[in-house]
This record gives structure tokens, C-alpha cells and sequence, in this order.
């Protein structure tokens, strides 16, 4: 048998090999890890995607919190985890490329993760208190200048990116506020809602129920345009911080080594289920865009955050306390 003939076969075996592979996955329970506590966007997300999974692959799709460290923890999890695709991280990704530039990590963001894809993106929404004596972004500037360093800014941990957007929100408008960090986006909510820090920035997928309930107090949103749903609501950068623009950037990754074959199966699966218009059309009501990339745009994607926040966080000589 000639070499092309036995280099044929064995590609031929190889194909039908990873074919297999993909059809006979998942054969048990498909675990998502949330990083967060629940009721943050990452965890909404993640209750959303895990019913219609089950439908697709016939088989459970469990969401495990596992809060801690601004989501590093849970990483830290899916990182060691077995490269069988049965493990997965949805979590902020934007968090995730900024931990390497304040965090000593357990896990390097490139090399311990298959990138998957992303599946949302949700503007920060800067609120207040309803206590807190402002109505626009102008006035929360004037009333943090004139107390400077007594205003209390809850973040979901620190080194995550609302605590990021805080750092560049008070970079660019010269004010100091003293930052509270909670162990996810849900308490530094709660946290806000209930007065014991007076300003926050939140995804507004996870934020906006609690505006909409009066417990707090919406000033702008961090987007670079207006969000349809609030068309009143002018932008950050609207309100005199011109080319501000943050949020949370929802996506999910595997375990490095997870056989391309699965990892293009949940890609699939998961960008399709994004795409249907029933969940466009729910995640638009809350805020929230659709925003789906293949394994290799979201590799490329995490490159580039991370060079990017790194800049950031040396310029603003942020430090882990």
C-alpha cells in the first residue's frame, strides 16, 4: 500500500473518528460553572441557555455557582477540569482578561482555556441610591467633588470590570470614591439597592429589574449608544465623558484540550440557541445584545483584552489592597 493511499485512510479514519466523537457527546450531565452567586447576568445567562441545551443534547445541563476571588475561583475550576467538554465556564469575559494584570492566578486565560464563544453584551448602568441627592450624571460629579473619597462605590470584586469602569469614570472626571467590593455582581446590587454603598456600575441585564422596582436610582448608561428599550436615558458619554464606553461581556470556555470536535459542537448549539429570535427578543427587553464569535475570534478577542486592560491597569497604577 502506497504512503498517499495509507495517509488517505488514516485521514478518512481520523474524520470519521472525530464525527463519532461529536455525535456521541454529551453521554451525561453537562455542567456550567457561574463564577458568581446567583442573580447576577452571568447566572440569568447561564438558566437561560441550560433548559435549551437539555432539549438539544437529551441530557442535564446543571448551573454550579462557585463564587469567589472576582470569578477566579470558578475559572480556576473549569481550568483543571477535565478536557471532555463536561465542564464549561460562562462567565464576564472582560472580568476574566483583566485578572491577569491585578491577580496572581492559578490558570493562564490563553493557555488553560478552549475558547468557545461569546453569547452577550450587556452596558453598565451607572445608578444611585435613591438617597443619594442627584438626578444626572453632571450632579453625581458635583456632589462626589465636593465630598471626595465619601461616596461609596459597590463593585461585583475587585479587578472585574464594573470596578474598572469605575476606576475610568473617575479618572476622566478627576472625583474619588471610596470602592466596596462584594463577591458578585448580585450583592454589589443588593448592596447599592440597599444603601449601603451610594453608586454602582452593573450590567444592565442583571441591574435594570431593580431600577425598574424603585430601589435604584438609574442616572446613564455606559453604552456607546442608547439602549432602544430606555431611549430617555442619555449615555455616559452623552453626559460629558466623551468615548466612554464599558460593560459586561458574557461568553463561555472550556477546559485546554477539550477535542475541537465537542468544542465546535457547543459552539454550535450554543451560538444557535443564542441567534433564535426568542431569546434576541427577551434578552433586547432586559438591555442585552446577542454577540456570538467562533472558538478562534474569541482566542483572538482574549489576546487583545488582555493587552488592553493591562495598559489600563498600569496607568491608572491600580493595585490589588
Amino acid at each position: 500500500m502506497s504512503k498517499l493511499l495509507i495517509a488517505s485512510v488514516s485521514a478518512c479514519i481520523a474524520a470519521l473518528a472525530a464525527g463519532a466523537l461529536a455525535q456521541s457527546y454529551p453521554s451525561k450531565s453537562v455542567r456550567i460553572i457561574v463564577p458568581y452567586p446567583p442573580g447576577g447576568t452571568s447566572d440569568i445567562l447561564s438558566r437561560l441557555l441550560s433548559p435549551k441545551l437539555n432539549e438539544v443534547f437529551g441530557q442535564p445541563v446543571v448551573v454550579d455557582n462557585r463564587a469567589g476571588a472576582n470569578g477566579n475561583i470558578g475559572a480556576d475550576l473549569v481550568a483543571k477540569s477535565a478536557p471532555d467538554g463536561y465542564t464549561m465556564l460562562l462567565a464576564d469575559l472582560g472580568a476574566l482578561t483583566i485578572s491577569p494584570s491585578i491577580y496572581k492566578l492559578p490558570f493562564d486565560v490563553i493557555k488553560d482555556f478552549a475558547p468557545v464563544t461569546m453569547v452577550a453584551y450587556s452596558p453598565h448602568l451607572l445608578a444611585v441610591h435613591p438617597s443619594v441627592p442627584v438626578k444626572t450624571v453632571k450632579e453625581l460629579i458635583a456632589l462626589a467633588k465636593a465630598k471626595p473619597g465619601l461616596l461609596n462605590f459597590a463593585v461585583s470584586g475587585i479587578g472585574g470590570a464594573p470596578h474598572l469602569a469605575g476606576v475610568a469614570f473617575a479618572a476622566q472626571t478627576g472625583i474619588k470614591w471610596t470602592y466596596i467590593p462584594y463577591k458578585g455582581g448580585a450583592d454589589a446590587i443588593i448592596g447599592a439597592a440597599s444603601g449601603q454603598a451610594d453608586a454602582i456600575f452593573n450590567g444592565m441585564l442583571a441591574t435594570y429589574p431593580h431600577v425598574k422596582s424603585g430601589k435604584l436610582k438609574l442616572l446613564a448608561v455606559s453604552s456607546a449608544k442608547r439602549v432602544a428599550t430606555i431611549p430617555d436615558v442619555p449615555t455616559v458619554a452623552e453626559a460629558g465623558l466623551p468615548g466612554f464606553e464599558t460593560g459586561s461581556w458574557q461568553g463561555t470556555v472550556a477546559a485546554a484540550g477539550t477535542p475541537k470536535e465537542i468544542v465546535g459542537r457547543l459552539n454550535t448549539e450554543i451560538v444557535r440557541i443564542f441567534n433564535t429570535p426568542e431569546m434576541k427578543e427577551n434578552l433586547a427587553k432586559q438591555g442585552a445584545e446577542v454577540y456570538t464569535m467562533t472558538p478562534e475570534q474569541l482566542g483572538s478577542w482574549l489576546k487583545n483584552e488582555i493587552d488592553k486592560w493591562a495598559k489600563v491597569v498600569k496607568a491608572a497604577n491600580l493595585k490589588l489592597e
